[in-house]
């Protein structure tokens, strides 16, 4: 008996479109894994697309910020001598990142290392929880990044104002 080669057709068609069908079921999983949901609610397949195409442009604005950030960051590095010579001395950037939270910036040569440990110890002294820190080098720039967190209770106290003002003294003190 032979076999129809218009059956045969349609079998290699079938199993095409189930496969086809099962690689977007995985790559559409994957993709739902890497986006955070918000709400606990099942949102169509199209509404899922759309929430994951805002996250990732949510996400390339904020890289957009971090980079032109940093470039400023940079560029402070690139200035004249006169400039590179102010800039020997540490510059502290103390800011609020909302309630309890602190991101310092210390900008050191690569001889004031004692500025970090200073900086370090004024937070565990205003009893602030540090969460990350970390430091990049260019040329003979340091450049530290701490994030903190002050409790509820002593943001409320003003804790965030002292902690600047006590780092910014520390800055001031080697001027």
């Amino acid at each position: 008996m032979e076999q129809n080669p218009s059956s045969s057709c349609k079998v290699d068609r079938k199993t095409i479109e189930k496969n086809r069908r099962n690689h977007m079921k995985s790559l559409f999983s994957n993709l739902s894994s890497l986006v955070p949901h918000h709400s606990r609610e099942v949102l169509s397949l199209p509404d899922q697309l759309e929430e994951a195409t805002n996250y990732i442009k949510k996400l390339q604005i904020k890289l957009e910020r971090m980079r032109e950030r940093r470039d400023n960051l940079a560029g402070s590095v690139r200035m004249s001598s006169d400039a590179k010579a102010r800039l020997k001395r540490p510059r502290i950037e103390v800011n609020e990142m909302g309630g309890s939270v602190i991101e310092v910036i210390l900008i050191t040569g690569s001889d004031c290392q004692f500025m970090f440990t200073e900086v370090i110890r004024v937070l565990h002294e205003e009893r602030a929880e540090i969460v990350r820190a970390n430091y990049s080098v260019k040329d003979n720039t340091v450049f530290h990044i701490i994030h903190s967190k002050i409790a509820e209770f002593e943001a409320y106290y003003g804790s965030a104002a002292r902690v600047s003002e006590r780092l910014r003294k520390i800055v001031d003190i080697d001027k």
